[in-house]
């Protein structure tokens, strides 16, 4: 089932989440499946648990939906539940991000360009696994969620000025998207 993306300005995405039951099988499973579908029918490449208005540390990215700039994300799709980084790089990349809870707004942002990560795959199996390039960057911008963290939290302040108003607006509801959304 597509379900709403929750929009810059709710407070769910300013919530940090909590870990998610992995005893909850049933539930997880029926909401990764509402995600994966959520996340098709609105043409992204990253959804977090809490931009559908639940508290979980769970995501997912598809590289798939990317694969025509970046061909080495033509099969890769994750499906994280508790993830944890565990290492990062001290060497970083910057790159232009935009956000299904941000609409409209897209900016550079400065991130690791390497990292590990441990977490429960859609399988329920320990997963340790590193990350580079833009793959890297989807894990990193969808983990940042899970801890109530936006990318435009990230942006020079100069930048941060200019997207003000575009901000406010989303934070108002005065946005169209061409995906169910909402403010809560």
């Amino acid at each position: 089932m597509k379900l709403p993306i929750y929009l810059y300005g709710s407070e769910v995405l300013r919530e940090p989440a909590k870990e998610a039951d992995l005893n909850d099988r049933e539930a997880l499973v029926s909401l990764v499946e509402d995600m994966k579908e959520t996340l098709a029918g609105a043409d992204g490449c990253g959804l977090a648990a809490p931009q559908v208005g639940k508290g979980l540390r769970v995501l997912i990215v598809d590289g798939t939906v990317v694969s025509d700039v970046y061909d080495y994300l033509k099969d890769f799709r994750r499906v994280m539940i508790n993830p944890v980084l565990i290492e990062e790089s001290t060497e970083t990349r910057e790159y232009s991000e935009g956000c299904l809870s941000v609409p409209g707004i897209y900016a550079d942002v400065r991130r690791p360009a390497r990292i590990k990560v441990e977490y429960y795959n859609g399988d329920f199996e320990k997963v340790t696994e590193e990350f580079d390039k833009f793959a890297c960057r989807m894990i990193q911008h969808e983990m940042e969620h899970l801890d109530g963290h936006l990318f435009v939290d990230d942006v020079a302040p100069i930048r941060r000025k200019m997207i003000a108003r575009k901000l406010q607006n989303i934070a108002k509801g005065k946005i169209v998207t061409r995906y169910k959304s909402k403010l809560g």
